[in-house]
């Protein structure tokens, strides 16, 4: 009998609170924990995706990696569903703008994530999926948003499985940009469908919030102060609403 449930998490269900924030990056996961957790503890370091666990507001809360990705998304949000009664996860990230009327530094919440991913072939549905947000957490979210004054954005995103897509001698109309976008798709990033999905599988909730860090139409991409500066506002409305979860 293995010590541990799973094989990429080595912890067990009580050293995780009932809601996780995901990043991408290990060290923002570091850096939440350090800079925003009370008394954070370590609970996970396999493979370097560190796990933190701590109170925020008086809510027990825990903050882990997921890496980049879909398929990294897909491992660590099915363990912590599934192994550790993990009830919400949030992913933070950072997106890249497809509306001219979205702004670097502004929020974008994932009411749904479209995606050019194969994963929900996995389940063998007799038709097409749409992977959504629970309405609980995207309605939370978007009210303390609303309280704080911060620029957001609720619709769809679309989770792509490649970061540097080939689009070379394209007509600007034929782009994947131009046809998302013209879908009213506010953003890319890569794992929130991957996120909803294995929510939607396990009867949990997810929610994918993520700070604009480069516009794909204008060009314009934030510096690395005004990124760390734009996404300490997205960890704080993130952990406000993880803490409003559980009152």
């Amino acid at each position: 009998m293995p010590a541990y449930p799973t094989p990429h998490i080595k912890a067990t269900p009580d050293d995780f609170g009932k809601t996780v924030l995901m990043p991408g990056d290990p060290l923002r996961a570091k850096y939440i924990a350090e800079n925003f957790i009370k008394d954070a503890k370590l609970v996970n370091n396999v493979r370097g995706i560190q796990g933190y666990t701590g109170t925020y507001d008086g809510v027990k809360v825990s903050v882990m990696a997921s890496g980049m990705g879909m398929p990294s998304m897909g491992i660590y949000s099915y363990e912590l569903f599934n192994f550790f009664g993990v009830e919400n996860i949030m992913r933070i990230g950072s997106a890249g703008a497809m509306q001219k009327n979205i702004n670097l530094r502004d929020i974008v919440m994932g009411q749904g994530a479209c995606t050019d991913s194969r994963y929900a072939h996995q389940f063998a549905l007799p038709g097409d999926f749409s992977p959504i947000a629970s309405y609980k957490m995207l309605r939370t979210c978007a009210d303390i948003a609303q309280e704080t004054g911060l620029s957001y954005h609720v619709g769809n995103i679309v989770s792509s499985d490649c970061f540097y897509g080939d689009q070379e001698g394209l007509p600007e109309r034929e782009t994947t940009l131009a046809k998302w976008s013209k879908m009213g798709v506010m953003a890319v990033e890569m794992e929130a469908a991957a996120l909803y999905m294995n929510a939607a599988r396990a009867g949990k909730n997810a929610l994918a919030i993520c700070t604009i860090s480069d516009h794909l139409i204008t060009g314009e991409a934030l510096d690395a102060e005004a990124r760390q500066n734009s996404f300490t506002q997205m960890m704080e409305l993130a952990l406000r609403t993880a803490a409003a979860l559980e009152k």
